[in-house]
């Protein structure tokens, strides 16, 4: 079974499908009740001052509805909070709909932008206030319906001020759900982040034990060593430069020793880099392909390749917001070419660091070149070099 390959244009997508179902939903619901107010207001039900409060009720819904809607896109529980505000406009909004239900029935069109209040502030409140809210506005939304629709006979106005509740409950889950699931696909983003900066940092983490293994080791002798050449000095000087020679033999260990790590870390197949560096990026977010046979690449050349694609896949975790990457692999002959490839580079330049100096030597050294620029806005670092022994 085959995992399915990370898209980050599916987050966007859905980015953007959250925005548009939260963030514009305020003003739309306020549409309708302003409508209604102008028709009342041509026939004579509405004085020029009701028409001017009911309406500046209705904007100030809206405003302060879609900011705390854009902030939502943050997550559960990160709206921008002012108390004072939400209160005042929350119960204007509320008496406008008690009002307008008890003059011509027209508060369920009012209940809408009670309930795109509402749900805003559920969802940007703290979870253990979340619920409480939820419910209190459902129950104040029912009372106040029935009392508005008959405040002679409550019985009466109990269908509408249930209606009324119910209304705005679904509004308030629909607007919940909605920002609840954008908070978890917020929540997955953040873990996938965290796992790819993971996988760089156990690939540190387990050069640095195999180096010290080796090394922790040597020195601790070689120290021992020197600590007794340094006292058998003028006493025993055949036993001293007996201990100088073990000291030297000791040193020339270690030096190999390290260099078979450094070969075994740098000299790994180019496949073995090629599968390690698409889970890496994959896992970072960029979707990755690869064109070519790594297999063609001749073996003398397999680790100095490896170390160009090592070296590019850590630059594009470390320097950029990569959403796409391209790794292009081409055997001519004797001549062998790698090109890698990323978008959204971070800082736009094409200057080189210290791993791709390393790179330009190791690559020198065996009479290849190396090339990092920016083509087109992408970042291309271009790796090309013979095999030993062979002219193209």
């Amino acid at each position: 079974m085959t995992t399915p390959e990370f898209d980050p244009r599916r987050i966007r997508r859905l980015r953007r499908y959250t925005w548009w179902s939260i963030v514009p939903m305020q003003p739309f619901y306020v549409l309708a009740p302003l409508l209604l107010l102008l028709v009342g207001a041509s026939k004579g039900r509405y004085s020029t001052v009701e028409v001017v409060l009911l309406a500046v009720v209705a904007v100030l819904a809206a405003i302060d509805g879609t900011w705390m809607a854009t902030s939502l896109m943050q997550g559960l529980g990160h709206g921008k909070h002012r108390p004072v505000v939400h209160v005042v406009v929350f119960a204007a909004a509320m008496a406008a709909m008690a009002y307008t239900m008890h003059k011509d029935g027209s508060g369920a069109l009012w209940s809408m932008v009670v309930s795109g209040l509402a749900g805003v502030h559920v969802s940007a409140a703290p979870y253990r206030l979340r619920w409480p809210l939820a419910i209190g506005t459902a129950l104040a939304v029912a009372v106040i319906g029935t009392f508005a629709s008959s405040p002679g006979d409550p019985l009466r106005g109990l269908i509408p001020g249930v209606f009324t509740a119910v209304l705005v409950s679904i509004v308030m889950s629909l607007v919940l759900a909605a920002v609840w699931f954008w908070d978890i696909v917020l929540e997955l983003d953040r873990a996938r982040t965290v796992s790819a900066e993971l996988a760089v940092a156990n690939e540190r983490l387990r050069f640095a034990a195999d180096l010290h293994d080796i090394q922790g080791h040597h020195l601790q002798v070689i120290a021992l060593k020197g600590e007794l050449t340094e006292r058998l000095v003028g006493h025993d000087d055949a036993a001293a430069r007996a201990q100088a020679a073990e000291i030297a033999e000791l040193a020339r260990t270690a030096l190999k020793d390290t260099r078979d790590v450094v070969h075994g870390y740098r000299g790994s197949k180019l496949t073995a880099e090629l599968d390690n560096a698409r889970e890496i990026l994959e896992a970072a977010g960029a979707k990755t392909t690869v064109d070519g046979d790594a297999t063609a690449v001749p073996p003398p050349l397999q680790p100095l390749f490896g170390a160009l694609v090592r070296e590019g896949t850590t630059n594009v975790l470390r320097h950029s917001r990569a959403e796409n990457c391209r790794l292009s692999i081409a055997v001519e002959g004797a001549r062998t070419s790698i090109v890698l490839r990323n978008d959204r580079v971070k800082p736009p330049n094409g200057e080189a660091g210290s791993g791709i100096d390393g790179l330009r030597q190791r690559f020198s050294a065996m009479g290849g070149h190396v090339e990092a620029r920016l083509v087109d806005d992408w970042f291309e670092l271009r790796g090309t070099a013979a095999e030993p022994g062979r002219t193209s």
